[in-house]
């Protein structure tokens, strides 16, 4: 049984009214920049689907986390300032105007659901890299498939606009705070400590939320009702 519920995803930024601009087209999402430099991607009926925060440092390393998006061209990414990094594999990698790296996937028909992955690194092997996706399966209500290729996938994951969640074996150590993660809700955060995640920061009079980190490191941030 699910412990958690996906509830946003979030992305760091220097600049996140910029970002916002940029990413708000592309995924069929309405920009809203907020005062305090932050900003949000809304869909038409008010829902946050991504959260854009605005932070002091520049991308240094590879993202761990990263999107996965449709669409029927590469072309508006470029033109509104993304850069072509590969178009040899059957999807092309680009880079954000911030820096952040993602893959697009071409279609030959009309896109309807322009986010598709998040794709999470995991340092290690197939096995590793499919224990991961089982404890994230597992807080979260997924099912997990396992490639054999170096990497499993959850999916569906409830609540998230994405198609799964993919977790891909790597050989780098992750290297200091993830750009992308993702916010979940739960009763209470015991439950997730019990499950082997570890509390980074506590909610207090500045958060709402607690900030966590799952057994391998990756941040993400817990809302409960307490």
């Amino acid at each position: 049984m699910a412990i958690a519920r996906y509830k946003d995803l979030c992305v760091d930024s220097l600049d996140a009214h910029a970002l916002a601009a940029f990413w708000a087209p592309r995924l069929g999402l309405e920009a809203h920049p907020h005062d305090d430099g932050d900003a949000c991607l809304r869909s038409p009926d008010g829902d946050t689907a991504v959260w854009v925060n605005r932070v002091p440092e520049a991308p240094s390393v590879k993202n761990r986390l990263h999107l996965d998006v449709n669409a029927e061209s590469v072309e508006p990414f470029v033109a509104s300032g993304a850069v072509l990094l590969d178009d040899s594999l059957p999807w092309t990698v680009m880079r954000d105007p911030d820096g952040q790296l993602f893959c697009v996937f071409t279609r030959d028909q009309p896109v309807t659901r322009r986010l598709y992955e998040l794709v999470w690194d995991v340092t290690g092997d197939d096995d590793a890299a499919d224990e991961v996706a089982r404890w994230w399966g597992g807080l979260l209500g997924s099912e997990v498939q396992r490639s054999g290729r170096g990497f499993s996938w959850a999916e569906p994951v409830p609540g998230a606009p994405f198609e799964s969640f993919v977790y891909q074996a790597v050989p780098e150590a992750k290297q200091g705070k993830n750009r992308v993660h993702v916010d979940v809700t739960c009763d209470a955060v015991e439950g997730l400590v019990a499950a082997g995640a570890r509390v980074l920061r506590g909610r207090g009079d500045d958060i709402q939320w607690t900030v966590m980190s799952d057994p391998w490191g990756n941040e993400f941030c817990a809302f409960t009702d307490e």
